[in-house]
């Protein structure tokens, strides 16, 4: 007879095996189809605006159920997130422009979202979550900014919490749960976490030049 804790990883395992499953099929179809990697990131950002457009239209009493739209239309466009790179590899069509194009499209999907909760709040005059919603934006990008600013210096800055799929996650909980006021939580939670992935990255990048320097002021000269 197995245990509870036995039985709970047997589930656990199977669904994680299920997931992957489904996940691979997707890909083996998007594969023989021989769309490009690139076009699938593109749709995702066309899936992503659909989602701007809900928030940005939600109003009165359906506003609720136009957040819970939004959250679940955000999950389909996480399934070509996820997709593409995998279609890359398994089609040889990695490239060093398709990192480029994958990265500047998860700017602009990221842009778009918070543009639809800016209007949003907009249109019902809540000024102050208008100005907490373009510093969450500033802030998402500057996360992403810095990394990228301090990987050319420095080689690889991948410290800090908040990364793209813990701050589309917020979103996506915050956009299913409106209805119990969990998006303001969530924009609170990513305006401060996204802050202190900034401030680390600074200063992470800060010490890693400074002990570079170092490191090359002690080097002996040899004599001639």
């Amino acid at each position: 007879m197995r245990s509870g804790r036995g039985q709970g990883l047997t589930w656990t395992g199977a669904f994680g095996k299920g997931s992957g499953w489904l996940l691979q099929k997707i890909v083996n179809g998007l594969a023989l189809s021989r769309i490009s990697p690139n076009t699938l990131t593109f749709i995702g950002l066309i899936i992503n605006i659909v989602a701007a457009l809900f928030f940005g239209f939600a109003r009165g009493p359906h506003a609720n159920r136009m957040f819970l739209y939004a959250g679940l239309i955000i999950i389909g466009a996480g399934i070509f997130d996820m997709v593409d790179g995998r279609v890359a590899r398994q089609t040889n069509q990695v490239s060093v422009f398709g990192a480029f194009f994958d990265s500047v499209i998860d700017r602009y999907s990221d842009v778009a979202i918070f543009f639809g909760l800016l209007v949003y709040y907009a249109r019902g005059n809540r000024l102050f979550y208008v100005g907490l919603v373009a510093f969450v934006m500033t802030a998402c990008l500057m996360v992403s900014y810095t990394r990228a600013r301090a990987e050319a210096l420095i080689g690889s800055c991948k410290v800090g919490f908040m990364e793209r799929p813990e701050r589309i996650v917020c979103v996506i909980l915050g956009a299913l749960c409106n209805r119990w006021g969990v998006m303001a939580a969530a924009l609170w939670v990513l305006a401060v976490f996204s802050t202190i992935t900034v401030i680390h990255r600074i200063r992470y990048t800060y010490l890693e030049t400074e002990r570079r320097k170092l490191a090359a002021s002690t080097v002996e000269i040899p004599s001639r």
